[in-house]
């Protein structure tokens, strides 16, 4: 039901201020610009659902391939005593349990190609356990925080946008935005863990949490130091060779089990395509309604409000350039990408903004945009807590994001 709340509200403030501007500043071309706007944004929507068909498709097939071969079911049996805290509604060695671990894998990576469908893939296995098929469970709203938390050990993208800008040291908000990330990925954990009752201090968990920070420590050291042009081809690398190991071994597993793998292809790639065209009303009307909002200026006169709020209480704002990037990438991934480009632009890759925000993108991730492909992929209308726990999270991240970039850059 919140979705549905912030659903509502996005056009309604969209519709005031879009008046308000017309009646006191005169801007008679601002609903046409938000129609404009809401319109580029259903072609957007629809395009992005249909690019992807042929990942949903080719993946989906792989992950069949894997779930009759069994090897999904060896995945689940090595997760299974971390997911059996941490998700206690899912039966142990169920398939969910390893293309969850497969899902996290990818995002740690940044391999989002991979990330996506499997995701989707462990969202439709967790509705098979679903006893009210339009509400959300408590281990699919667990599985879509931690997702929209952001778990992402390097920001490939990231370093290579700040190369591309002029950064002397593109690689420089790498470890800001680990640590980033991590601050929002437990703060995703706990506020899900509260809602559901769940006890975080059980040891397969701590142990979890301390194979992530060997893991954050581990690059550090093997990466720190190292040119950008390198650490993108060793990231690339690690994350080519780990995905098509895993084809590899899907079908080489399935062929010694001697099943059809072609076949079991085919079943899951049919799967895949049905998936992609049942997301595209999902992702329209969430995309809709953020272009309305933004489009009126409403997230402008946010960032300035806080702005003067900050500098009244005599607060250093400098940090108020960055913060339209954080707010957008809770709403769209492509428009904070946008919006943090132009940071780097009008106050240099380099300056503390420009790297504030390259931090805030790096260690985040786009809640609204993943609530609404994730949950639009298998029906479910009454998201529950999920919004409000990844709301948290970003929000978590954010000022999180803001004080480790005033630690690292002064």
């Amino acid at each position: 039901m919140a979705l549905n709340y912030v659903w509502i509200a996005f056009f309604i403030i969209a519709f005031i201020v879009a008046l308000c501007r017309l009646l006191f500043l005169g801007d008679t071309e601002i609903f046409s610009q938000v129609i404009n706007g809401m319109f580029d944004s259903a072609k957007t929507g629809a395009e992005i659902s249909l690019g992807l068909v042929g990942m949903m498709t080719f993946w989906l097939g792989i992950m069949k391939v894997g779930e009759k071969a069994g090897m999904i079911s060896l995945f689940a049996k090595g997760v299974n005593p971390f997911f059996s805290k941490l998700f206690p509604g899912v039966p142990k060695n169920h398939p969910a349990n390893g293309s969850i671990i497969m899902n996290f894998s990818a995002n740690m990576l940044g391999l989002d190609n991979a990330a996506t469908p499997v995701g989707l893939k462990a969202m439709k296995e967790l509705q098979e356990l679903n006893p009210q098929k339009d509400t959300a469970t408590n281990a699919q709203i667990m599985f879509l925080v931690l997702n929209t938390a952001g778990i992402a050990l390097i920001p490939t993208s990231v370093i290579a946008l700040r190369l591309a800008n002029g950064a002397a040291n593109p690689a420089d908000i790498f470890i800001p935005s680990l640590i980033g990330t991590f601050i929002s990925f437990i703060a995703g954990m706990i506020s899900v863990a509260f809602f559901q009752k769940i006890n975080l201090f059980k040891l397969p968990i701590l142990i979890f949490l301390g194979i992530f920070a060997g893991l954050m420590t581990a690059l550090y050291f093997g990466l720190n130091g190292l040119p950008p042009e390198q650490i993108e081809k060793i990231t690339g690398l690690i994350g080519g060779l780990l995905i098509f190991s895993i084809i590899v071994l899907f079908i080489a597993y399935g062929a010694a089990k001697k099943i059809n793998v072609y076949d079991a292809f085919i079943d899951g790639a049919k799967e895949g395509f049905q998936t992609s065209v049942m997301i595209i009303p999902f992702l329209i009307a969430i995309l809709v309604a953020i272009s309305a909002f933004r489009t009126t200026g409403c997230m402008d006169y946010i960032v300035n409000g806080i702005g003067s709020a900050f500098a009244a209480m005599g607060f250093d704002t400098r940090f108020v350039p960055a913060l339209p990037v954080g707010l957008m990438k809770t709403l769209s991934g492509g428009g904070a990408r946008g919006l943090m480009v132009d940071v780097m632009t009008t106050y240099g890759a380099d300056s503390f903004q420009g790297r504030l925000a390259s931090v805030i993108q790096g260690s985040s991730e786009t809640t609204f945009y993943v609530l609404a492909v994730y949950f639009g992929s298998v029906g479910i209308k009454n998201t529950r807590h999920a919004l409000t726990c990844g709301l948290i999270a970003d929000a978590v991240g954010l000022i999180a994001a803001i004080i480790i970039a005033y630690i690292f850059f002064g």
